[in-house]
This record gives structure tokens, C-alpha cells and sequence, in this order.
């Protein structure tokens, strides 16, 4: 089939409409890297670490979600990150036994960035899609959801595109030819993300990539994830490495003075070779080494379920994100990065609180600088979070565990943990008890230490810790993760280089904060 001859002109028109936004200038607020600790943030000024228990992605492509009462629920419960998808990909209801799934819309409720033709046929309900045209009405409620997340002071994954993990999905998909109007698009849903078997969406998507990132130009509480789990589906490297290029010359272009930017060559949109991304030197502080801020919103990449070395990094990327990752093995294995190592989906564990809330503050707790619960209370019409799920739900979250999350994020700004880094080495022995401890520092100053129990199963008892530090008073405070509560205050000193700590009695996992005095 030869789509060239009606698409390409169509599109045309399309890649110019995505040049004329506003340029955003270089501001002090946006999230960005930490610039002496790049293994966390700076938002608004602010060192930040973002902690979340988040919906399943479909805020803003599900038209029945109210996402108002949804950011309300986060911002009540203190939390500072929320995981979007883009639209490019939506699943069938029933999908990985989920119930009420926001991925899912009803039939006739799915948005997406491209408009509805006036041809019926859609999979899923309404009419087919044109990917030559925009859905005005789905940008004007991505930049809501947006601007109400940045009022509560809350920052958005924007997720790009997701594989087709199964027919089941790309049989919904706008992509596939049999839901658009423009001929393209009929292949095998493993190529639909490649550079050189895509069948002409390439240019599609580079057209996607570019009005998102225009229309959301001005914000800066936003970064952007290339795809959500690309180790699946046929997703090549390249053409990873293509659309985190792609974002970087799109912010380029908006900063120009509009005179003298250059009109697209949309004949070779998906086709030629990106410019070499650019390294900015590093301004020093805890790990050093290149920050690799390339545009004004950062870039994040997932590399994998539970661990993996990162090989070659892109520059552009300033987020290394991981699935699943318990224990948080991956933070140590990638620490040299010195970007910022994220957890951004929990699950397959079961329903329980426990195995959850360990994998967050392990992962905290071992350096790691960004952590999202992948939350199943949060549904249509449960967007206060408190849909009860069934037992075989595949992962959990409710308004408990957020309120466990948020004395998380409270117990870490306790710390100036800009200035803080993994010190599991200070352990001068295993912690009695058989708990597995986390230890992160500022040596000569603040130590924080978290005791997970062993096998993440509760075990009523006591844990003993020894800790090497210099000598001095220190002033000791056990904390409860599940309630927030000090349980026990001491004040210790340091003999011949070494603290032991015995916690109170408690039922599952146990935190220690202690600062010298």
C-alpha cells in the first residue's frame, strides 16, 4: 500500500501547526536535576524527592475519570507525583486481571491526541481516528489535568507510548490501520515501534512528540517517559534514543526567536538523523559527573523490571526508571549515573501493604530518587482512592498505605538529604533480628536507616543495630513507617567509632533517624 502519496501532505500541515507555541523561558521552578546531588530534584527552588501511590495511568485518556477530586486525594495525602499516559496506547477492560481499570474507558470514551474522523468503526466505540488531525478537545484537558496537578504542587509523568503487549491491545490501538482513516498502520504490532519496520508511523509518532511537547511548552512541573516498559513489544533502542531526540530538538526550536526557526521538512520527519545531544557540565556537589539536562523538561527512560545495568546512556535522559525493583539492587548497580534512579511501578505481590511499603523505603532509603505505587483504589467514580478490589487484583494501594507513603516523604525532607548518599558500609554487622537495613548519610551528621523484616513477612521483635560513626552525641529517634509515631527517643554516644542501637519492639519494619549533636 502506498500511504505516502495522500498522508504525507496531511501531515504537513500537522508538524507546522507544532511550531508555533509559545517559547517557555529558563525558569527557576521547573523540575529539574539537583544541581549539587543529581540523584534528586530541585522543584520550585526546593530539593524534592517525588513519592506517590498513583491511579493506573488513564486520567487524562479516560473521559468518565474525574481528575480534580483525584489530584485532591493526592495533594491530601501529601504526595507529589502522578503517572499519565499519553493516549497512544489503551487496553481492553479485563486486561492483566484488573478490575475497574482506568486504562480501560468504557466503549465511546477513550481520548486520544489524534481527532475522530467522520467514518464509524473505532474498536472500542465512535468513529475511526485521523492521524493527520489533532483532538483539540484532548489537548485542552491534558493541559488542565496539568495546570490542576502544578496548583497542588504536584509533578506529571507524562508517558508517551506503551507496547502493544498483546493483540488484544493493538487491535484498540489508533495506530492500527483498522481504527484510522489514513492507510497506514497495518503490521505487526512488534514493529509499530521500530525505525525501520514501522510502516510510516514514525512520522506519527515524531508529530505526537511535538505537539505534546509545544502545548505543554509552559509548564514545569512535567517531565517525559519515551515508553513505559520497551523491553516488551518489540521496542528497539534506537528509535528510543530517536523520540528523546526528538523531544530535546522540539524545546530547542521553541527557545529560537520564531524568525529563525526553520520550517520542518516533514517528507523526512521520522527519517533523518537527530542532532548529538548535549551535555551540560556538572556544577560539582554529591557524584559530580554530567548532568546531561538537555531542554527544559527532563527525559526519563525505563531500562527494566527489578534491575539492570544501564549500558551506553543517552544524555538527553535524566530519569532512569525501573519496575518492580525489590529489593532495590538497581539504585547501587546504577548509582554512578548520578542521575536520579526511579521506581515507577509496584505490583504482582499481592494486596497487602507490607511488600509495598518496603519496596518504597528500601528504595528511598538506598538512594533512589523518585518512587510511584501503582494504586488500584483510585477508579472511576472511586477517584477519593477507596475502591475496594478483589483479592486477585494484581497489585494493592488504599488510603492507609498513602498515608504511609506520605510519612516516607515527611521522614526524608526530615534530612538535607541533597547532601546525603548510600552508606550501607557504616552497618558493622548484619542487623540482629534478620532484618535487611538500608542506611543512607551525611557522615559526621545525619544517618537514616530503615530495618525491613525479613522475608517482608511481620515478625514481632526488637532490631539491633551497629552503626560505624565518628565520635560524638547522637541524638536517636525510632520511628514507626506505618503509623508515623516515635516510638522511642535516646540519646547516644559513640564508643571508639561505633554506635549499637536496640529498636522497641515492633510488628514489621522499623525506621531510625540520628543526627549528631
Amino acid at each position: 500500500m502506498n500511504f505516502r502519496a495522500p498522508f504525507l501532505p496531511a501531515l504537513t500541515v500537522l508538524l507546522l501547526s507544532n511550531i508555533g507555541a509559545p517559547a517557555a523561558a529558563e525558569s527557576n521552578n521547573r523540575l529539574r536535576l539537583h544541581p549539587r546531588n543529581p540523584h534528586y530534584f530541585l522543584f520550585r527552588g526546593k530539593p524534592a524527592v517525588l513519592i506517590t501511590s498513583g491511579e493506573h495511568y488513564g486520567a487524562v485518556l479516560n473521559l468518565d475519570f474525574d481528575y480534580v477530586k483525584y489530584l485532591d486525594t493526592l495533594a491530601k495525602d501529601g504526595l507529589n507525583l502522578t503517572r499519565t499516559f499519553s493516549g497512544a496506547y489503551c487496553e481492553p477492560s479485563g486486561a492483566f486481571n484488573i478490575a475497574s481499570n482506568t486504562l480501560a474507558p468504557s466503549p465511546g470514551r477513550f481520548i486520544c491526541p489524534w481527532a475522530r474522523s467522520d467514518r464509524p468503526g473505532y474498536a472500542n466505540g465512535g468513529n475511526k481516528f485521523d492521524l493527520t488531525k489533532w483532538d483539540e478537545g484532548y489537548f485542552k484537558r491534558l493541559k488542565d489535568f496539568v495546570a490542576k496537578a502544578s496548583k497542588r504542587g504536584i509533578v506529571v509523568e507524562l508517558n508517551l507510548f506503551c507496547p502493544m503487549y498483546e493483540e488484544s491491545q493493538w487491535r484498540l490501538s489508533p495506530q492500527n490501520a483498522v481504527n484510522n482513516v489514513n492507510g497506514i498502520g497495518a503490521l505487526a504490532r512488534t514493529n509499530v515501534y521500530t525505525l525501520d519496520r514501522n510502516g510510516g508511523l514514525l512520522a506519527v509518532h515524531d508529530a505526537m512528540v511535538r505537539k505534546i511537547v509545544a502545548e505543554l511548552n509552559g509548564f514545569e512541573n512535567v517531565y517525559y517517559e519515551i515508553c513505559n516498559e520497551p523491553y516488551f513489544g518489540g521496542v528497539t533502542m534506537d528509535w528510543q534514543h530517536h523520540i528523546a531526540d526528538v523531544i530535546v530538538e522540539t524545546e530547542s526550536e521553541l527557545l529560537r526567536p520564531r524568525a529563525k526557526q526553520p520550517t520542518p521538512d516533514p517528507s523526512q520527519e521520522g527519517n533523518k538523523t537527530s542532532a548529538p545531544s548535549r551535555k551540560l557540565p556538572s556544577s560539582g556537589g554529591v557524584g559530580g559527573g554530567a548532568t546531561g539536562a538537555c531542554g527544559l523538561h527532563l527525559i526519563s527512560q525505563n531500562i527494566a523490571n527489578n534491575k539492570a545495568k544501564v549500558a551506553n546512556p543517552r544524555p538527553a535522559v535524566s530519569i532512569f526508571n525501573f519496575h518492580y525493583a525489590s529489593p532495590p539492587e538497581t539504585v547501587a548497580m546504577n548509582y554512578g549515573l548520578n542521575k536520579v534512579i526511579g521506581d515507577n511501578e509496584t505490583g504482582f505481590r499481592g494486596t497487602n501493604d507490607l511488600p509495598y511499603r518496603v519496596e518504597a523505603w528500601s528504595f528511598i532509603l538506598a538512594g533512589g530518587g523518585l518512587f510511584n505505587n501503582l494504586d488500584y483504589s483510585f477508579t472511576v467514580r472511586h477517584e477519593d482512592g477507596t475502591f475496594v478490589y478483589p483479592s486477585k487484583q494484581p497489585g494493592g494501594g488504599n488510603p492507609v498505605f498513602r498515608r504511609q507513603m506520605k510519612i516516607l516523604h515527611q521522614f526524608i525532607r526530615g534530612f538535607d538529604f541533597v547532601k546525603m548518599k548510600p552508606l550501607n558500609s557504616a552497618l558493622n554487622a548484619p542487623v540482629g533480628g534478620g532484618g535487611r537495613a538500608y542506611v543512607l548519610a551525611e557522615p559526621n551528621k545525619a544517618y537514616a536507616v530503615y530495618v525491613a523484616p525479613a522475608g517482608e513477612k511481620p515478625a514481632h521483635g526488637e532490631a539491633v543495630v551497629s552503626l560505624a560513626v565518628p565520635e560524638g552525641t547522637y541524638r536517636a529517634e525510632w520511628i514507626d513507617p506505618m503509623t508515623g509515631k516515635v516510638e522511642k527517643r535516646e540519646t547516644v554516644k559513640s564508643a571508639k567509632g561505633t554506635v549499637v542501637l536496640t529498636s522497641p519492639l515492633h510488628q514489621e519494619d522499623i525506621a531510625l533517624k540520628l543526627m549528631k549533636k
